[in-house]
């Protein structure tokens, strides 16, 4: 991508973004079982974290943002967590709607730190480790953005990988058996909806960086239902889905909003019930069952 097709860095920039997004909430969705419609909200706090630490406490160095972001995310995270998390089903994806409405609309409120719906202008953004400035083609923003994925799916390859990822399994197949051998069920839930919080804050705080804006649609319910999809699309638990899911739909909503700007959504729609229909592992599970056919065959 970054020497075939340099036009597209900045495409290419937002969807490794959206893959750490994703990733993040696929550890809640697909490993924990923790339905969330608010994730999304974590990744508005993360962005508006990084923005607000440039416009107003003149913090400008990148990595020290991508830090406070995460923070502050995974701050929310825990809070929320402690109350989201004491509900089951329906309850708690309402509660996770809850929060994000509510952090929505103190957003919307606090005009003088957070632009209110005219957005957060006047995010500067310092040269990477001093050196590497983020320039106009987005080759700084597209490489850094690629180093954060590779960092954030380590860990989480690693941690799925784990005794706690086994765990994680444990509690989204079959809750009760693992209070019964006693694994601390709430502790870990808890731990992992934190994470997943800050990962998504570190994704908020790389589209700030490589946009220098900040817009209160980062907080919007449009978003976490767009990743959920992307989830979705690409396959639900196995972290792979998350590289395919964004890449997926991000090009399908570049294209389509080309073509079709009034209605690009009804493009969407029908991948997504293609896929629900006739993929219900999604697009890697699609791609396993022609492997399978194939070996057979």
């Amino acid at each position: 991508m970054f020497f075939l097709l340099p036009e597209y860095l900045a495409l290419a920039a937002r969807i490794l973004i959206f893959i750490i997004l994703v990733l993040s909430l696929d550890l809640i969705v697909g490993y924990a079982g923790v339905v969330s419609l608010g994730h999304g909200v974590f990744f508005g706090v993360g962005a508006y974290a990084a923005g607000i630490a440039s416009v107003s406490l003149a913090i400008h160095d990148p990595l020290i943002q991508m830090l406070i972001a995460a923070a502050c995310a995974g701050l929310l995270g825990l809070l929320s967590g402690a109350v989201v998390l004491r509900g089951r089903g329906l309850t708690l994806i309402m509660l996770t709607l809850a929060v994000a409405s509510l952090v929505h609309e103190a957003a919307n409120r606090a005009t003088q730190l957070t632009g209110g719906a005219d957005g957060l202008t006047g995010v500067v953004i310092g040269p990477l480790l001093g050196l590497f400035r983020f320039d106009m083609f987005g080759k700084t923003a597209y490489v850094y953005s690629l180093v954060v994925l590779f960092m954030v799916w380590l860990l989480l390859r690693t941690l799925c990988r784990s005794p706690f990822g086994a765990s994680l399994i444990g509690i989204h197949q079959n809750t009760m058996r693992m209070h019964a051998i006693g694994t601390p069920v709430q502790r870990q839930l808890l731990f992992t909806y934190t994470l997943a919080a800050a990962i998504a804050g570190i994704a908020g705080a790389l589209l700030t960086q490589t946009s220098s804006f900040v817009g209160l649609n980062t907080l919007g319910f449009e978003l976490s239902g767009e990743i959920l999809v992307m989830l979705i699309l690409g396959g639900v638990g196995r972290l792979y889905g998350a590289f395919v899911g964004p890449v997926v739909f991000l090009v399908a909503q570049d294209y389509l909003a080309k073509q079709f700007p009034e209605n690009w959504y009804l493009g969407i729609g029908v991948l997504l019930i293609v896929v629900i229909l006739y993929a219900r592992g999604g697009i890697l599970g699609l791609f396993d069952l022609l492997v399978k056919k194939g070996v057979k065959a």
